[in-house]
């Protein structure tokens, strides 16, 4: 490999809110008791939903295919558990939106999730010969595990694998910053199962042709450094602590930081030679390519002051959000809001039943004390949200012609580019909801 040339390990502008990792950073990861049912949404993903394989009464299997999509950009979906299926039916995303799922009456599951995450935590990873896997290789099983970006994203792996006929990747960057306040389950991850992170992390760099591979950690992850670099010594992998910054872990901050380039409005990280995978979808990446898993299971956290017992969880995508509010010793008598995500890019979700989809990082539980109720006022003009907005937007302006269903103006004003990373809505002292006008607008606009 060349000599990676690395950046300042910091971006522009961005905050420093509380981190609040004490919650959970240091709780092991565990495996959730096998739930009695579990409900498959059909579209878990960017891109186009996915059409049912089986029928309802069907007896699935662990690993089992049972929803794909003819469409380019989609992830097939696959059984995380044995059972028996119902009928279709509709059920709520975290982020609130209606879609079609099947529920499953699991049977005889007993020890899949502990199985399965015994072979995440092994150091067999290692052990393959890297070499006899080609890209074309590697991104077939990506694919046909319907492996999405864990971050939260969940836009296809394949599809960010791929390599571009004009364009070569320089540089594979493995994201372990994990900036949004409260979430830990990537830190356990890096921290209890590093062999797959690294053997993920070869095999992304094997399908995407990169000349350099890089895992960036924010500093406040001092365990996960100290474990990846021991571990990646003699792979030609560089480990790279950035600073602890929101939001370090988005794309377009992440590559100046380690990279020192931009990649331009409108375009893709690609542009500039770059791809970013999430380190949690290297471990699903390992599994995928060498022990032929789909992605079933996934590290959730769950956190913060108004749960009993702050957890970081193996769980099978389609579990009801009780069941892990359940397993954590349930929620205090002060708690008033459940987010799924963190408190900066996260929705507040009301229906227990909501199922934990492929790109549930967590669930974080507050209390009045950490939900102010501050009054709304009109615009101050103050500029602070200009001030920390990563991309150098003016959300304020974005969020009015929004707000007045301007959406030319919207777009002028590049409504399209802002990563909703909340820092404007976190600093505006007219407590005025700048991200959420901004998503209202994103939804009226179809993309192109």
């Amino acid at each position: 490999m060349t000599i990676c040339s690395l950046g300042s390990g910091n971006f522009k502008r961005g905050i420093h809110p509380k981190e609040q990792k004490h919650w959970s950073k240091d709780e092991q990861i565990e495996v959730l008791p096998v739930p009695s049912e579990i409900n498959i949404p059909l579209l878990q993903h960017i891109g186009a939903p996915c059409e049912l394989t089986i029928k309802p009464k069907d007896n699935v299997i662990f690993g089992q295919l049972i929803a794909k999509s003819d469409k380019f950009i989609s992830s097939p979906i696959h059984s995380s558990l044995n059972g028996i299926t119902g009928l279709i039916t509709k059920t709520t995303l975290p982020n609130g939106r209606h879609v079609d799922s099947i529920p499953v009456k699991v049977e005889n599951s007993g020890k899949i999730g502990e199985d399965l995450w015994q072979d995440f935590k092994s150091d067999f990873w290692l052990k393959e010969n890297f070499l006899q896997y080609s890209s074309e290789t590697v991104i077939k099983a990506v694919k046909e595990g319907g492996l999405v970006g864990l971050g939260g994203a969940a836009f296809p792996t394949f599809v960010k694998l791929m390599k571009n006929e004009k364009i070569a990747c320089e540089t594979l960057i493995l994201n372990g910053c994990e900036c949004e306040p409260f979430l830990t389950a990537d830190y356990r991850l890096m921290c209890e199962a590093p062999y797959a992170v690294i053997a993920g992390a070869k095999l992304a760099g094997i399908a995407a042709g990169a000349k350099n591979i890089v895992i960036a950690i924010e500093k406040n992850k001092p365990e996960a450094i100290k474990i990846l670099k021991e571990i990646s010594k003699g792979l030609d992998i560089t480990i790279f602590p950035v600073k602890t910054k929101y939001p370090m872990g988005g794309e377009r901050q992440l590559i100046p930081a380690v990279c020192g380039k931009e990649v331009p409005t409108g375009g893709l990280p690609l542009d500039v030679g770059i791809v970013v995978v999430n380190v949690g979808t290297a471990a699903a990446i390992a599994n995928a390519v060498i022990k032929k898993h789909p992605l079933t299971h996934r590290v959730v956290s769950v956190s913060g002051p108004g749960i009993n017992s702050s957890k970081n969880i193996f769980v099978p995508i389609g579990t009801p959000y009780s069941k892990l509010i359940e397993f954590c010793g349930g929620l205090k008598k002060e708690a008033c809001r459940i987010i799924s995500g963190g408190p900066m890019m996260g929705f507040t979700v009301s229906d227990f039943s909501t199922p934990v989809i492929k790109g549930t990082s967590g669930i974080t539980v507050l209390t009045n004390k950490e939900v102010e109720d501050i009054e709304k006022t009109s615009c101050l003009r103050c500029g602070r949200c200009v001030d920390v907005c990563p991309l150098n937007l003016v959300p304020a302006k974005i969020a009015h012609a929004s707000k007045f269903e301007n959406w030319e103006l919207a777009k002028q004003y590049h409504l399209m580019a802002c990563c909703e990373c909340g820092c404007c809505t976190y600093t505006c002292p007219a407590a005025i909801p700048l991200v959420q006008l901004i998503r209202v607008g994103k939804s009226k606009i179809p993309r192109t």
